[in-house]
């Protein structure tokens, strides 16, 4: 999987020269009770619970609109360690919510966790970021989770949740749910052990597709804040252990109208494959041959090819240079087709083939241009 360079961190060289160890230290400390002051005086959190978060270990998946606004809470909180996962770049329709990115970010074609380590970096240098360009599928999804804390969900669609909520559970870690489409928005904390899980609240046989969508519907970003916000304060409650305040049920809520509902999360479900049964559907897949199946991206009139083996991009920007005009960075590579359509590759063997929802007009176009 691909991932950016880690993010700048003081070095010993920085120091100016005579400078005491003993000195830097305690002014150290003594920025750190600066910056955190206000929420260490909250009494749940206080000078223990900062520590606490100053050692977790975050994983957030999907910096989308969701991603965004958790990964700025968590910044900002100080978590010790916030591994960021996305396999998309930024795009100009992403501004309206998506807090993290800018204009100059849409420009250079940036990945969005890189873009995101960017800017998080210069919200707070004394934590470590990675940031992680990689799509998350069966075959990558435990190594990107293990040793974290808890696990944040900034995804948009339910079967990336499902497996993340197999994850989890196999792993014992805890899961914080959130989706927000239109006006609407939901959450709920789902902890291996303690509570179901989320096949479990979708019911047997359903994995929550063919719903609205952002890019159906459309979305007003007050509802990604707020939800976004209310999957943060679950993930610092965790972190501190205050797991008698954590919230029960799943929150529903609708801001255009003001509606707001706490449902009871439903029992365990006796034959729920993942928390009862531990047999976790989503993992046992091997190869997991979905994952590399054309797959057209709701709304967005583009169509997903996961290929199977690594692309280099110097040699394949150099391949269709011949025919197309090529946008090329670090992380991927951008080419105008003769055709009209766009493809866009990532080193990881994705292709994204932009102006077509049509899957065999896609793979066309990849196999004439990639190559099968």
């Amino acid at each position: 999987m691909e991932q950016s360079p880690s993010p700048s961190m003081r070095s010993e060289s920085e120091t100016e020269p005579g400078s005491n160890n003993a000195g830097e230290r305690g002014d150290e400390r003594t920025g750190q009770r600066e910056r955190y002051s206000r929420q260490m005086l909250f009494p749940p959190i206080g000078a223990s619970g900062q520590q606490k978060i100053a050692a977790a270990i975050v994983v957030v998946v999907g910096m989308g609109a969701l991603g965004t606004v958790i990964a700025n809470h968590m910044a900002r909180a100080g978590v010790g360690k916030l591994r960021i996962v996305d396999r998309d770049y930024v795009e100009r329709s992403n501004l309206q919510r998506q807090m993290l990115y800018d204009e100059e970010d849409v420009q250079h074609l940036r990945p969005k966790v890189v873009a995101a380590e960017r800017k998080l970096s210069r919200i707070n240098s004394d934590i470590a970021i990675e940031p992680v360009v990689s799509h998350v599928t069966a075959d990558n999804a435990e190594a990107l989770i293990a040793g974290a804390d808890l696990v944040l969900d900034g995804t948009d669609n339910f079967q990336t949740r499902l497996l993340l909520n197999d994850v989890c559970f196999k792993l014992g870690i805890p899961f914080i749910y959130g989706g927000a489409v239109s006006s609407n928005g939901m959450t709920a904390v789902f902890i291996p052990g303690q509570t179901s899980c989320l096949r479990c609240l979708l019911g047997s046989g359903d994995t929550g597709s063919g719903g609205d969508t952002c890019d159906t519907v459309g979305v007003i970003s007050p509802i990604i804040d707020i939800i976004a916000s209310l999957q943060a304060v679950e993930a610092l409650k965790l972190m501190v252990g205050a797991t008698s305040a954590t919230r029960q049920g799943l929150l529903s809520l609708e801001i255009w109208q003001h509606q707001m509902m706490n449902l009871k999360l439903p029992p365990q479900r006796a034959n729920c494959p993942t928390c009862s049964l531990k047999q976790y559907p989503t993992l046992s897949q091997g190869d997991n041959e979905a994952d590399h199946r054309p797959v057209t991206l709701c709304g967005r009139e583009t169509v997903q090819i996961g290929g199977n083996r690594a692309i280099d991009l110097k040699l394949m920007a150099d391949r269709l240079e011949r025919s197309c005009t090529v946008t090329r960075n670090p992380y991927l590579l951008k080419a105008e087709l003769p055709e009209g359509e766009r493809l866009v590759l990532f080193p990881d063997g994705r292709v994204l083939v932009q102006g077509t929802e049509d899957i065999a007009r896609a793979q066309s176009l990849y196999d004439r241009y990639i190559g099968s």
